[in-house]
């Protein structure tokens, strides 16, 4: 049951006392940590009751976890004599729906001081009801702040002001117009500077720059450690240290001092964008047939060993169990492969008709290609008409020279986007073309020519014409992907008998193109 807190005796019972405060709320509105204790202290030596504990929040509410509330409901569990709650109000206590529902369901009373309130299990269900309406303002207090504070981070961004925390290499100042800007670190930004000419060479892994930017005292903020290689990786990904950055799924140019030029970090952009594709490491022995063979004993993978630096062994790798299965030469394997592949049979004519149809799906691809290049093209003079109107504009005296500025900035920077990718475009080569009917060619010849094949093109080869295979009791069993499956089908016909002529030539099966 409710109750005012007026003229109630307690009897010397045992409480706990809890307190919380943000820290932009005691900027702002003079809110006191101490005043909230010393009301909660006299209501308590008022009522009657002895503080088993004090827990004190100065953070916001915004996300549960908060360090001292969740030491307070550790506290309540352990201590179940303890069952009377001392808080300054309700937005002193929780500010999110969880922390609600979680000390809802300890069986404890809970006295909000300020609103002269006692609140427990045997409350009305209308008493709860306005309580709960009250937490509701609360959190939609919050969420207000909240949405105030991207408005005004985003009004920021706009203005060309880096809105957060300044990243390595900066420092968060007071400027001019009373705005907190990003400027240079004295300590750090040269740093941040040579980390980008370091790895701009092309002559360092990510690594290796970390190692030297380590030495020439690059630390974090706040716990003064040497930084760590994925945060070296965000830094140099991170446009900011080139006068852009990104809020808000918008490329905004910046009216900080850059730390490098535009032009070395989109070097480092390749650089590191070619690493990813190419996961430039020291170039592992490929071996002609790893990953290929299964052991047919046991399923466990077989795989090849080099003896004496010249001959190539393979062997189940026996991960299950010990296996039964002797080692075998690799051109033991050659042979049982090639053997495999004689299955395999396309004339001339089938051939010509899956070149044709590849040639014919690039076709497709190309058309695609020359699309997207119409597209980019038109939305660079766009960008480029926008540019010419603004300066217009801004000679006519239409728009400032600040909006000219940061209008221009952001259009150039997309432009150059555009620009960049139709450079992408037109270098775009055809040579996987090439590749895939050469490849195809070799099905077709596979049983004459695989064993003239280097490591890589025998592999490359394998994994486009066959699946599943195993090698047991020195016998290698091999099945063909799809379409080859088909082409061996139409192998074994053939030899069966011959197909009949028609006056149009050759039927043809129903998957080859028309």
């Amino acid at each position: 049951m409710t109750t005012t807190a007026q003229g109630r005796t307690s009897g010397g019972q045992k409480a706990v006392l809890y307190a919380r405060v943000s820290t932009a709320e005691q900027e702002k509105e003079g809110f006191s940590i101490d005043a909230q204790v010393a009301l909660i202290r006299e209501y308590a030596d008022r009522m009657g009751f002895v503080v088993a504990h004090q827990y004190v929040d100065v953070e916001t509410a915004k996300k549960t976890g908060r360090t001292q509330f969740e030491a307070m409901l550790k506290y309540l569990r352990s201590h179940p004599g303890v069952r009377h709650l001392l808080v300054e109000k309700t937005d002193r206590l929780y500010r999110n729906i969880k922390d609600w529902v979680t000390l809802d369901g300890f069986d404890i009373e809970l006295h909000l001081v300020k609103e002269g309130t006692v609140l427990s299990r045997d409350s009305r269900s209308s008493e709860k009801f306005m309580h709960g309406i009250k937490v509701l303002m609360a959190k939609n207090y919050v969420d207000n702040l909240s949405e105030e504070a991207r408005k005004g981070m985003l009004e920021k961004a706009k203005q060309g002001i880096w809105p957060s925390q300044a990243p390595l290499g900066y420092l968060n100042v007071v400027g001019p117009q009373g705005k907190k800007i990003i400027v240079p670190d004295p300590d750090l930004a040269p740093i941040v500077s040579r980390l980008f000419e370091w790895f701009e060479t092309g002559d360092y892994a990510l690594k290796d720059v970390t190692q030297k930017a380590r030495a020439a005292g690059l630390r974090y903020r706040r716990s003064q450690k040497p930084v760590g290689t994925s945060t070296v990786h965000y830094m140099l990904r991170n446009r900011l240290y080139a006068g852009a950055f990104e809020w808000g799924g918008r490329l905004y140019q910046g009216t900080h001092e850059p730390l490098v030029t535009r032009e070395t970090w989109e070097n480092v952009q390749e650089v590191l964008d070619g690493r990813s594709a190419s996961n430039v490491r020291a170039e592992p022995l490929r071996f002609a047939f790893t990953g290929l063979i299964t052991c047919g004993h046991c399923g466990c993978a077989v795989v090849a060993q080099m003896q004496r630096g010249r001959y190539i062994y393979y062997h189940c790798s026996g991960f299950r169990q010990k296996c039964p299965e002797k080692y075998v030469r690799e051109e033991t394997l050659a042979d049982a492969f090639s053997e495999q592949l004689s299955r395999l049979h396309m004339d001339d004519e089938i051939f010509a008709l899956i070149e044709r149809a590849i040639r014919e799906s690039h076709g497709d691809k190309s058309r695609e290609r020359l699309e997207t290049l119409a597209r980019l093209r038109g939305e660079a003079d766009r960008l480029q008409q926008r540019l010419d109107k603004l300066y217009v504009d801004h000679l006519d005296g239409r728009i400032t020279a600040e909006m000219h500025d940061r209008m221009a900035a952001t259009w150039r920077e997309e432009r150059a986007g555009c620009l960049r990718r139709i450079e992408i475009l037109n270098n775009a080569e055809d040579a996987y073309v090439d590749d895939g009917i050469a490849l195809l060619n070799l099905a077709r010849k596979a049983h004459s020519t695989f064993n003239l094949q280097s490591q890589s093109a025998k592999n490359s080869a394998l994994n486009l014409l066959v699946s599943n295979s195993t090698w047991a009791n020195g016998q290698l069993s091999a099945a063909f992907r799809e379409p080859f499956d088909m082409l061996e089908k139409m192998s074994l016909g053939a030899s069966a008998s011959e197909p009949p002529a028609g006056p149009g030539g050759s039927d043809n099966p129903e998957w080859l193109p028309e």
